[in-house]
């Protein structure tokens, strides 16, 4: 064997070694295959901060086989991809496997095609240890916040807390974003709008100025009074409530207005920059309704299976073969009038962008949505990026904005303003459009007659709504990473993995696809509780500036600018200031309940807390055992652990001995009665999925004709996939009468 290439993901492994021919072979090291030892720090503080990294158990298999293939080849080249985490993961591979890392072929591409990756393989390179430092930075530093602080919650709040470099910062945010909700002091206000029509169209008109100044009006009685100045009989009005319990007026009114100004302006609207990782999962959210998770792993499927670039990356560039291409495709789709005579190249505003990196592009413009085989979310998905990608290189559209100043007759002092958008010229528009967080108030259909200054037209209906500010919403999950990537906290890479973590850890939970503190039985004290305590003793670690000097300063470490260890060493130093006065001065957080317990003289109850069960104990734990329900509250745990037990245990389990139900951190299992001599465990079954598996499990899947559709569930719903998956890669929602089981 000449060449060994390897690869971090086995989806990549067939399609490279097809292009790269029959002198190559290539494997997968699926992912990492060291990393630090779960249970303990493993990093000696005391000597540089020296790192002790393990081979997991389950990727020892891997190690082996990759071993001996190494001793076979006459050359290895790691093909990782390009960002600090897989450089990482190619210097682990070279220590795993004695290789010199300073010899070793280090190879990238951003697409999987045969042109970039014959490219690669003729410009090699050798693994970037400043890359990989960073990473080793960033790991450390991370697992010593996460170390050294969640002992401390331990002691000073509960057991099993957590505390993260950038997820609590994630939190926080929430957190905030929550009490300005709770503090919100809604104002009233009321809108006044008038039905005009004139040249047979008929138009909205809003009340706005009195005497040319801003006129609001803000109560009930201040509207009355602006109405009896439109000479309306007030005793003949009658107020009616809308669906939002708000008042409103719907009056007969015919006056004559008179256009008092009148004002056309011409303006453009440029395309959108092509997607980074950031903006991918912010529009992905939005249009098609997906999680950040789910967006980074739909993504990575279209990238292993060579229809998109490198999905990891905060870079706007396109290549001039890309832009070229899609010139040609806007040319010969929409014609000469929607395609620029110049290419137009976007420059990224985030600071310490990769602008060697290309953009989220299709691997093949050419390749529209419609000739692809892909189905359901990666057809979705891709028809987002090919479609921001071609309009990026469309021409802007023109936009005509109409403005209109009306007075009633005899009421010269008043203004009435409508205003309306007409699109002259499409542009970029024609193909795509992009949305955004916030809510339109607009008046849907509206168009505007050709008027000219003084002209009459009619009124007919006089409409007056109360209104309510509105408090600020909840962060979306898309909302949450354009917040973190304005803060600079995270990298592209991280806001995936940083919102699940927070979701899985009990400190956030979602309410109609809204981010907020989590609260099953009151347990939303624990995630105000942790952030306050987090805020109070280390203030520098929550501090969004700070966390994003930290992320400049790994960018910096990536270029030579400064030395890892000293980074890390002057973190510690002040951290340690932290952690140990907290240890020292910080006292126990409880909650009193406001009684002394009836077993123990002198000592007071408190609430306590199990994973997801809000109690009453003893503050003398554990020398006294008192514990009650508090009033109108049972406890699920024990309710949920009841009915497992009673229905799982002491059948036979698949080791040969009686099934016992365990819980470990939040979630119950099943295991041996041996347990953990005997390490067979089981996952509980979901009833759900096992009904619908009986309802649906017959069905046989359309796409190959052989295999049998099955119920699998996603991190949001359950979902028919065929059987023979991943070979065939259908996947389908199931029919519309089984949504009950949905969120």
């Amino acid at each position: 064997m000449k060449n060994l290439v390897i690869v971090e993901s086995p989806a990549k492994w067939k399609t490279i070694e097809k292009y790269l021919g029959k002198d190559f072979i290539v494997k997968a090291s699926f992912g990492h295959i060291r990393d630090l030892p779960k249970k303990e720090l493993w990093i000696d503080i005391d000597n540089k901060f020296t790192p002790t990294y393990e081979i997991s158990e389950e990727k020892k298999k891997v190690v082996n086989e990759l071993k001996k293939l190494v001793k076979e080849a006459e050359t290895v080249w790691i093909a990782t991809d390009e960002d600090r985490e897989w450089e990482a993961i190619g210097w682990h591979l070279c220590k795993a496997l004695w290789l010199d890392e300073n010899t070793v072929n280090r190879i990238v591409f951003h697409e999987i095609t045969k042109s970039a990756i014959d490219e690669a393989i003729k410009n090699p390179r050798k693994l970037d240890i400043n890359m990989v430092n960073a990473q080793q930075c960033r790991r450390l530093l991370d697992r010593l916040v996460w170390f050294k602080t969640s002992p401390v919650l331990w002691k000073k709040i509960q057991k099993w807390l957590s505390a993260w470099r950038v997820q609590s910062v994630a939190v926080k945010l929430i957190i905030e974003r929550e009490r300005e909700i709770n503090a919100f002091n809604p104002e009233e206000s009321w809108k006044v709008k008038v039905s005009l029509t004139g040249n047979w169209i008929t138009f909205i008109a809003e009340f706005a100025k009195i005497s040319w100044k801003g006129k609001k009006i803000k109560s009930a009685e201040e509207v009355q009074k602006f109405i009896a100045t439109l000479w309306v009989n007030l005793e003949s009005l009658e107020q009616k409530k809308d669906k939002k319990w708000n008042a409103f007026y719907e009056i007969p009114f015919s006056d004559d207005f008179k256009l008092i100004d009148a004002d056309k302006k011409d303006t453009v609207r440029l395309p959108w920059a092509p997607f980074t990782t950031s903006t991918l999962q912010q529009e992905a959210s939005r249009k098609l309704g997906f999680w950040v998770s789910q967006t980074m792993t739909v993504a990575q499927m279209l990238y292993q299976n060579w229809h998109i670039t490198y999905m990891r990356t905060d870079s706007v560039n396109l290549s001039d073969l890309a832009i070229a291409n899609s010139k040609k495709y806007i040319d010969e789709t929409f014609g000469k009038e929607y395609s620029l005579p110049n290419w137009r190249k976007f420059k990224t505003k985030q600071a310490n962008a990769q602008e060697a990196h290309e953009a989220i592009r299709p691997a093949y413009i050419d390749k529209t949505p419609d000739m692809m085989d892909l189905e359901g979310n990666e057809l979705r998905l891709y028809k987002l990026i090919w479609e921001r990608t071609v309009a990026s290189q469309m021409q802007e559209a023109q936009i005509e904005t109409t403005t209109y100043n009306f007075s009633p007759i005899g009421k010269e002092d008043q203004e009435w303003i409508s205003k309306w958008e007409v699109i002259k010229f499409p542009g970029f528009m024609k193909l795509y459009t992009e949305w955004n967080d916030d809510e339109l108030d607009e008046e849907e259909g509206m168009n505007l007659p050709l008027l000219n200054k003084w002209d009459i037209v009619k009124s007919n209906v006089l409409n007056v709504n109360q209104n309510f500010s509105r408090p600020p919403s909840r962060y979306t999950e898309a909302m949450l990473v354009k917040k973190l990537e304005s803060e600079w906290i995270g990298r592209p890479s991280t806001y995936a993995p940083t919102i699940t973590t927070i979701i899985d850890r009990w400190y956030v939970e979602k309410i109609e696809k809204k981010l907020a503190p989590r609260n099953p039985n009151d347990l939303k004290w624990i995630p105000y509780t942790v952030n306050d305590f987090l805020d109070k003793y280390f203030p520098e670690m929550m501090d969004y500036k700070f966390t994003a000097k930290i992320e400049e300063e790994f960018d910096e470490v990536s270029a030579w600018k400064i030395d890892w260890i000293q980074m890390l060493e002057k973190f510690y130093t002040n951290f340690k200031i932290y952690l140990d006065k907290t240890m020292t001065e910080a006292e126990k957080v409880v909650e009193e309940v406001g009684r002394d317990c009836p077993d123990c003289e002198g000592w007071r109850l408190i609430y306590k807390y199990s994973k997801t069960w809000k109690f009453i104990g003893c503050s003398n734990f554990p020398k006294c055992k008192y514990l009650e329900n508090v009033a109108g509250e049972a406890n699920p745990d024990n309710d949920k652990m009841a009915e497992l037990k009673e229905k799982y245990e002491w059948k036979e389990c698949e080791a040969g001995w009686t099934i016992v139900v365990k819980i470990w951190r939040f979630w119950p299992f099943l295991a041996s009665s041996l347990y953990p001599e005997v390490k067979w465990i089981g996952k509980i079954p979901n009833e759900k999925n096992i009904e619908l598996e009986g309802k649906f499990w017959w069905k046989t899947c359309e796409k190959c004709g052989t295999w049998i559709m099955h119920v699998k569930s996603s991190r949001r719903w359950p979902f028919l996939a065929c059987s023979n998956y991943p070979e065939c890669k259908n996947a389908q929602n199931l029919p519309k009468d089984s949504s009950e089981s949905q969120e």
